[in-house]
């Protein structure tokens, strides 16, 4: 008994981890607006860096 159940949990593990291979459709266009949001964000924090640096050196003058 025990061997029948550990052989279809093999089978199942198996099925499931071929079936993960290959990416559809829907997980590429994930992938890309995932990485177009994280550029985003990257770029947007590089100039609220920038501009904070700007208002600390307008500053610092006075």
């Amino acid at each position: 008994m025990n061997k029948i159940i550990l052989s279809a949990f093999l089978i199942a593990a198996s099925l499931m981890l071929a079936g993960c291979e290959k990416q559809g459709p829907a997980e590429q266009a994930g992938e890309k607006i995932d990485r177009g949001v994280e550029n985003t964000k990257d770029t947007v924090s590089g100039a609220i860096e920038d501009a904070g640096d700007k208002i600390e050196d307008a500053t610092d003058r006075y």
